[in-house]
C-alpha cells in the first residue's frame, strides 16, 4: 500500500468550479458504494466531530438525498442533492443546495452542481470532482464557509470506512 494517498484541490475563480482529485486504496465498487448509499455516506460524510444524518435517499435519476450535518450539541444543517445523471460505478451528476429540514432550497446559501467520475487503476480508485457555482459570490462563500478543510477531512474519514468494507 503507499504511504499517503493523492489529493489535488484547486480553484477557478474565472470558470467559478472547484476541482477536488482524490486516490482511494480500494477497488471502484466499494468507493461507488460509499458515495451512493445512505448508511454509508453517513459514516464519513461529515468532518469529526459532526455527524451525517439521511431523512431520505433515492439514488437514481430525478431522486434526491436530504441529509443534515449534525454538530456535537445537536445543531443541524440541512442540504439536499438532486440527482441529474447516473452511470453506474463510473460517474454521476448532482445539484447540491442548502435547504430545511423538508427540503425546500434555502436562497441565502449557494447552490452547485457536482460531477464526480470515478475510475480504478492497479486496486486503486480515483475520484474526480468538478464543483461549479452560478457565481463567484457563491464559491467564495463556500470556501470561505471552510470547504477545502472540512471536505479534505471527510475524504480522510472516507479513507478509514473503506478500510473496513
Amino acid at each position: 500500500m503507499k504511504n499517503s494517498l493523492m489529493m489535488n484541490f484547486s480553484v477557478d475563480k474565472e470558470k467559478k468550479k472547484i476541482k477536488v482529485e482524490r486516490e482511494f486504496a480500494a477497488p471502484v465498487s466499494k468507493v461507488w458504494a460509499a458515495w451512493t448509499e445512505s448508511k454509508l455516506l453517513e459514516q464519513w460524510w461529515a468532518p469529526k466531530p459532526w455527524k451525517a444524518k439521511t431523512k431520505s435517499m433515492d439514488f437514481k435519476v430525478g431522486g434526491t438525498w436530504l441529509y443534515a450535518m449534525v454538530s456535537p450539541e445537536g445543531q443541524e444543517h440541512w442540504s439536499r442533492v438532486d440527482y441529474k445523471a447516473i452511470t453506474p460505478q463510473q460517474s454521476f451528476t448532482a445539484k447540491d443546495a442548502f435547504c430545511d429540514p423538508d427540503g425546500n432550497p434555502n436562497p441565502q446559501f449557494p447552490s452547485s452542481v457536482w460531477t464526480n467520475v470515478f475510475k480504478e487503476s492497479a486496486g486503486y480508485t480515483v475520484v474526480s470532482i468538478e464543483i461549479e457555482h452560478q457565481s463567484l459570490e457563491s464559491l467564495e462563500t463556500i470556501m470561505n464557509m471552510g470547504f477545502e478543510g472540512g471536505f479534505a477531512m471527510g475524504l480522510g474519514n472516507l479513507d478509514e470506512l473503506l478500510l473496513t468494507m
